[in-house]
């Protein structure tokens, strides 16, 4: 399968333990893809590791502070419109999505202006998540999907592939949200747009090292920016 012209874009906040590892099954993967780490200021030392995995094909770009996963996303899409890269892997740090199913994607992008990596659908599959992240996360697409009225089934899904085209038009959007309802807005953006979404399983595996980045205040923002959502889109169509 020949690609177009494609970047992995990282944020990293102290996955240190986790980052080569990420790289090299990507390059394994598919070993003609570009990569761009977007390092918060890592206190672990994951911005050095980075660097020192920097060649032709893998970038680094060094904010100075951690305020947010949607911010991180947003600085790693502009560098890749500024490079001219044709579309833009969304992917974690910690291992929790498989490079191995990153071929997968990138057919599916041949025909999509977003790739949805789905964890909730037919194929698709949690390894040794706890059974109280499996009910956040079931319960927080199903009440997104309900209320904004969109069929996908894994709307907070960070393993994606987008456009160029709907790279700027997020980029156009003014996102204000940082942590996870930013993947919420990414699809609203896109459907709002009348822009292909497709949807393929995934296999998401718990990390083994390093910490997770969830917390309440993220889940809170994602439940109250959805439910804002929601309402304008109801007066929206009235």
């Amino acid at each position: 399968m020949v690609i177009p012209k494609t970047l992995v874009v990282i944020p990293t906040y102290n996955e240190s333990a986790n980052l080569m590892d990420v790289i090299t099954r990507i390059r394994s993967a598919v070993p003609n893809i570009d990569i761009l780490v977007v390092d918060d200021n890592s206190p672990d030392g994951t911005g050095e590791i980075a660097e020192a995995a920097r060649n032709s094909q893998t970038f680094v770009l060094h904010r100075s502070e951690k305020n947010g996963l949607g911010p991180a996303y947003l600085a790693g899409f502009a560098w890749a419109l500024e490079q001219d890269y044709a579309q833009v892997v969304e992917m974690d740090a910690d291992g929790s999505h498989q490079p191995e199913q990153l071929p997968i994607m990138l057919a599916a992008a041949q025909e999509s202006d977003l790739v949805i990596g789905t964890r909730w659908m037919p194929g698709g599959q949690v390894v040794n998540w706890p059974t109280g992240r499996r009910l956040i996360s079931r319960f927080g697409t199903r009440y997104a999907s309900v209320l904004l009225k969109l069929p996908y089934k894994d709307l907070t899904s960070g393993y994606r592939v987008l456009s160029s085209d709907l790279v700027k038009l997020v980029l156009g959007s003014q996102l204000r949200t940082l942590g996870y309802g930013f993947q919420i807005e990414i699809v609203l953006i896109a459907e709002q747009n009348s822009r292909r979404i497709a949807q393929v399983p995934i296999t998401f595996v718990e990390r083994t090292a390093g910490e997770s980045k969830m917390s309440r205040a993220i889940v809170f923002e994602a439940w109250l920016k959805t439910t804002a959502w929601g309402f304008q889109r109801m007066i929206y169509r009235r």
